[in-house]
């Protein structure tokens, strides 16, 4: 992006406000004293003067709300650690990406009566029911047959 910068001319970047520049107090006045270092101008838009001005005064004022960010996002940070573990300590699922049978469960179920023994003929293997899935409409998104692996796991699902 820096590059890109001193490519066009730009000598000016607006951001939001200064906590949206870097959350981190460091991160913050390293990449202020970088970019000034290079020519470029950092204009907070809810405080205009607060990257342009260098007095003692300015540098407090940038620092301690630094600070306050920091502070307000590991706060933030530590409040969806705690609800998340609290989700968990209940049996909930929290994180990750929603299984075949959350997603369809009408498909699991078909799997499952399509797993039992038939009077004649014994078990069906993982990728005949996967063919008799297809047959029935039920398909990946891409509407390719599941895996025998997807099939086993569906049956496996509680």
């Amino acid at each position: 992006m820096l590059e890109a910068l001193e490519a066009n001319g730009t000598k000016t970047i607006v951001v939001e406000t200064a906590n949206r520049f870097a959350r981190d107090l460091m991160v913050q006045e390293v990449g202020y004293a970088m970019l000034r270092s290079r020519g470029i101008d950092l204009i907070a838009a809810d405080s205009p003067t607060s990257f342009l001005d260098d007095t003692p005064t300015a540098r407090l004022i940038r620092q301690v709300l630094g600070a306050v960010s920091e502070f307000e996002k590991a706060m933030l940070v530590a409040k969806l650690r705690g609800a998340r573990d609290r989700k968990r300590r209940m049996g909930m699922k929290v994180e990750g990406r929603k299984s075949i049978a959350e997603q369809r469960p009408e498909t699991v179920e078909l799997a499952r009566g399509l797993a039992r023994a038939r009077p004649k003929g014994g078990k069906r293997s993982l990728r005949e029911i996967a063919a008799a899935l297809a047959e029935a409409g039920h398909t990946t998104r891409s509407g390719k047959p599941y895996a025998a692996t997807a099939v086993k796991l569906m049956l496996s699902a509680n």
